[in-house]
């Protein structure tokens, strides 16, 4: 498995032939967005890598569709280069009905699909749990799914991708024992001035008790920087990653921005 971390939580995975982009983001920097209940924030930084020298893409994995840290106007318009699309339910009507993209798939957390493509193995992806912040606060943040992605007849996922969630009962139920070759783990720990200490993604030491629960062969830490909401950034999550326990710390890998990384 190739990761190519181009910034914020996109990332390129190419694996058993298959090209897979993660939440794609990839307006330039500078422009500050609206999220929900008044709250705002500024992108930073633009990504490693442009749009146009992705090349083509067989699905998206959207977490969300309605924060533009997920998915911004560029990363909007380059989903027309994906075979497939599979995102929240809600998300899959809107893009639909805007036009976005014919083929967007909707799976609510266990729903399954298999994907197929000539010259490939079948590829059976699982939504699983997330949360994107405190308990009651999903009819203003809104849902958002994660992905755990099989190869057919895999005992367990070659890759799980968490999406944007806090760390709560039914991630941890999901997450114990399921011995992902890879996880794109996505940190940050958002919050607004407006919301006060409410976190609204995982922090370093959340994503530390996840990676012990869910024991992946690497995990690769995205979403943790790149934009002002993002209140933990690479150099602080990489502190407390440091000092984890070495179960936990030697399964960390870093994948620099813009520069692909072989993964075994």
């Amino acid at each position: 498995m190739r990761v190519t971390r181009i910034g914020g939580p996109t990332a390129l995975v190419e694996w058993e032939g298959w090209r897979i982009l993660t939440d794609p983001t990839f307006d330039p920097p500078g422009r500050t967005y609206s999220f929900a209940l008044g709250t705002s924030s500024r992108k930073t930084t633009g990504p490693a890598i442009p749009l146009d020298e992705i090349g083509p893409v067989d699905v998206v994995l959207l977490s969300h569709h309605h924060h533009a840290d997920n998915l911004d106007d560029a990363g909007r318009a380059g989903l027309s280069a994906a075979r497939t699309v599979l995102t929240t339910v809600a998300g899959a009507k809107a893009l639909t009905k805007d036009g976005a993209h014919p083929d967007a798939r909707g799976l609510a957390t266990g729903d399954a699909v298999t994907l197929t493509a000539e010259g490939k193995r079948d590829l059976v992806v699982t939504a699983t749990p997330c949360r994107h912040g405190a308990p009651l606060t999903g009819p203003i943040v809104g849902p958002v799914v994660g992905f755990a992605l099989s190869l057919a007849g895999a005992a367990r996922p070659g890759l799980w991708m968490t999406g944007d969630t806090v760390l709560y009962g039914g991630l941890r139920r999901a997450a114990t024992g399921m011995l992902p070759d890879v996880a794109l783990v996505h940190i940050g720990a958002v919050k607004f001035p407006l919301t006060g200490p409410l976190a609204y993604t995982m922090d370093a030491d959340d994503a530390v008790e996840l990676i012990g629960l869910a024991q992946p062969g690497v995990a690769v830490p995205v979403h943790v920087e790149g934009w002002s909401h993002f209140s933990q950034q690479e150099e602080a999550a990489a502190a407390v990653f440091d000092a984890a326990p070495g179960p936990v710390r030697e399964r960390i890998r870093w994948a620099p921005l813009g520069v692909p990384v072989d993964l075994p």
